[in-house]
């Protein structure tokens, strides 16, 4: 195990995985058996992450947030594009080369544990199949780690030999999470990982991986749909809209200075005590990712689109801090409140339903 702190160091400083342009296509049987369409899951996504870094992952369902957790982990293969490992192209390495690399350097927390996690093995089982499979240690070496692994996630060592069906809901996703440290991974995705929990159960979870993130130089990317608490984890916030990356931001300013539309109104959703208002509305049809619209692919949502956004997909603009990006024909003014932008979305409502209704045509790959 990494010790307290400990971050991969040297030459293997730069980015842990890099996208670059990388998209992914399914072909999906719609009208009958000879009939598919194409489904446009990723399209055009360029992402660094960093070591120690927390990049967290935000949008509707359908907007591709799984299908780049899958990418990440190499477990979905990119129809193009590249997805690079500590600089090396996981997709042009050997089969074996590749799972060993996956295997060993990235970890995944799934969403519902009780579906992760095999029934029929005790969780002393579980936590050393990872260490079985790629060799590590002596026998004595794996179960001391399988010790160490319970204790880092706060499992009692009584409970080693139970299966997953006789702990809790909490108890089996600190079992899903010592898992996907067996290896002492560069990289930890979690998809939705409190998602399937009790609202009691998931701060102790979000507290967990805050804990183990600081504590072993993990990057982790945090994928879902409770997006104040991805504010609240992560350094970094991605925000995506029908497979395409729109919006990059850093946490603390995502909330009153992001600078795409969609994301404001993403995180005016939330609801707020001190001082409530009302969500910026969006109208107009939810596009279907077999038949992406031309041009921006929120502009059929967007209270500021107009013919320019039918166009053309903008490309990426830098906000005035660091690390701030978005893809916008018309931004929003970065100091513009939120109660503006409601005021102006309820106004521009029958401008933004008659942009709706310009042809929707697939966009070019």
């Amino acid at each position: 195990m990494k010790q307290d702190g400990e971050a991969t160091q040297g030459p293997e400083a730069g980015p842990v995985i890099t996208l670059s342009d990388t998209h992914v296509v399914h072909k999906a049987r719609t009208g009958g058996l000879f009939s598919r369409d194409r489904v446009y899951a990723l399209t055009g996504a360029d992402l660094a992450i960093a070591p120690g870094e927390t990049v967290g992952v935000v949008g509707e369902s359908g907007c591709g947030k799984s299908t780049l957790a899958k990418v990440l982990v190499g477990v979905q293969k990119p129809t193009s594009g590249t997805v690079s490992f500590r600089g090396r192209d996981l997709w042009t390495m050997k089969p074996a080369e590749r799972r060993a690399t996956v295997g060993a350097h990235t970890g995944m927390i799934f969403q519902d544990p009780s579906t992760a996690l095999n029934r029929r093995l005790t969780v002393r089982q579980i936590l050393r199949d990872p260490l079985d499979v790629h060799k590590r240690g002596t026998v004595r070496q794996r179960d001391e780690c399988v010790r160490e692994l319970m204790s880092l996630v706060g499992l009692p060592r009584v409970l080693a030999e139970g299966l997953p069906g006789q702990l809790s809901g909490g108890q089996r996703q600190r079992v899903a999470i010592a898992r996907a440290l067996a290896l002492d991974p560069d990289l930890v995705v979690a998809d939705e990982p409190t998602s399937a929990l009790d609202v009691s159960v998931r701060a102790q979870i979000l507290n967990l991986l805050l804990d183990l993130k600081e504590r072993l130089g993990l990057a982790l990317v945090f994928v879902s749909h409770d997006i104040q608490t991805v504010r609240r984890m992560s350094d970094r916030v991605i925000t995506m809209y029908l497979g395409r990356i729109v919006e990059e931001s850093p946490a603390d300013e995502v909330t009153d200075r992001a600078r795409h539309p969609y994301t404001r109104a993403l995180f005016s959703a939330t609801p707020g005590l001190l001082d409530p208002i009302d969500p910026i509305p969006l109208v107009g049809p939810v596009p279907s990712a077999t038949r992406p619209p031309s041009g921006c692919p929120f502009r059929t949502r967007c209270w500021k689109a107009d013919s320019v956004c039918a166009e053309a997909m903008p490309g990426f603009a830098g906000a005035s801090s660091p690390g701030h990006r978005f893809r916008c024909h018309h931004p929003v003014e970065e100091e513009q409140s939120t109660r503006e932008l409601v005021a102006q979305a309820v106004n521009a409502v029958p401008e933004a339903t008659a942009m709706a209704d310009i042809p929707v045509e697939k966009s070019k790959q």
